[in-house]
């Protein structure tokens, strides 16, 4: 049987051995919005334990905050994988595009995906993002969809 388990920081986070998590974190207030060389750093960051520590089954990394559909492997927790890329992504941040101060805001959001029909509609909100942020847009190559 699965054992839930729930800790709270400023919001709650619930965990579930081999759940599909949807995550969100932002930018600090302090910070201005992120450039397209910040942004492809950040996806080179969440991209590069995929398949080894956990599936990534779709992100986007937008100008102030990031969404990423993904599910943890066995023995690798979601919170050391979100503190892993926010973490890592700020310190080079700072040393490679002279940001300083926080880079990200403390708390992120999560939620356990409950079923396929939820599956979808994240992947679909995270793929659609950029065209809901700007209409007008062609091309947006900051975000990625992976059929598992």
């Amino acid at each position: 049987m699965e054992e839930l388990k729930i800790y709270e920081r400023q919001l709650p986070h619930w965990r579930l051995s081999d759940a599909t998590y949807f995550v969100t974190w932002r930018l600090s207030n302090t910070q201005r919005f992120l450039e397209p060389q910040e942004k492809s750093l950040v996806v080179e960051i969440m991209k590069y334990f995929d398949k080894e520590r956990y599936y990534l089954h779709a992100y986007v990394v937008m100008n102030d905050h990031c969404h990423a559909l993904l599910q943890a492997k066995g023995g690798f927790a979601l919170e050391k994988t979100l503190h892993s890329w926010k973490s890592y992504s700020a310190k080079r941040l700072q040393s490679d595009f002279g940001r300083s101060g926080q880079i990200w805001q403390y708390e992120y959001y999560d939620r356990i995906i409950r079923d396929d029909s939820e599956f979808l509609e994240k992947a679909n909100y995270i793929m659609t993002n950029p065209i809901r942020k700007w209409p007008d847009i062609k091309h947006y190559e900051w975000v990625s969809y992976v059929e598992s």
